[in-house]
């Protein structure tokens, strides 16, 4: 039989080698939640930036209102220019320029309006979700805005940002990581999170995961 000593040096053992194991073993499966999350929410981040560089080349602004954007990829148009016809060699030779063939009917331009969401999204797709984080057990939403700036040449530029925060993408998980995690992100002067655009500078709309 094992002595009282025995049986608490097992129990030692047993604990210890959790505790090891689950130092080990928590970032692991940190890093490959964090890595399924982050990629939905990218996603979802990327339908949004299409969104909004759809409505800007409508309406020349970007909008910070998920209603006008939903509503705008529901039953929003784009225009598209059917090319009929093209500039021959002769006409080149001749000084023809492409409005020149334009008006005397050798070439035809003609716009026609197409559907946003069939266009860019797809039949079927759920534009109201495009405002919605996609975390488990969750309804958060992106934060969403729009701005005009004024760059130092004096040209203004449309301006949105899409974003959220790493303690919304990453609820539920190893909530230590998760602080190390913005941490290491304000240290760094980053946002602790994901997000595209800015709306303090202009950054081609760019992604922070980009």
């Amino acid at each position: 039989m094992k002595t009282a000593i025995q049986i608490v040096l097992i129990v030692i053992a047993i604990v210890l080698g959790y505790l090891i194991y689950s130092s080990v073993q928590r970032p692991i499966d940190f890093e490959k939640a964090k890595k399924e999350r982050v990629e939905k929410v990218v996603d979802r981040l990327k339908d949004i930036r299409k969104a909004e560089l759809a409505y800007k080349d409508v309406h020349g602004e970007f909008t910070g209102s998920w209603d006008t954007l939903i509503n705008f990829v529901e039953t929003g148009e784009l225009p598209l220019v059917k090319k009929i016809g093209m500039l021959t060699d002769s006409m080149v030779e001749a000084g023809w320029t492409e409005e020149t063939a334009i008006k005397k009917g050798k070439i035809i331009r003609d716009t026609i309006k197409i559907s946003v969401i069939d266009t860019l999204f797809g039949k079927g797709f759920d534009a109201n979700q495009l405002k919605y984080v996609p975390v488990p057990d969750t309804v958060a939403q992106f934060h969403l805005g729009a701005a005009i700036i004024t760059t130092g040449s004096g040209i203004q530029v449309p301006i949105f940002e899409a974003k959220v925060h790493n303690n919304t993408v990453l609820r539920g998980l190893d909530r230590q990581l998760v602080i190390n995690l913005n941490d290491k992100a304000r240290t760094n002067e980053k946002y602790p999170g994901l997000k595209v655009g800015s709306l303090t500078e202009a950054n081609n709309n760019a992604g922070n995961w980009e």
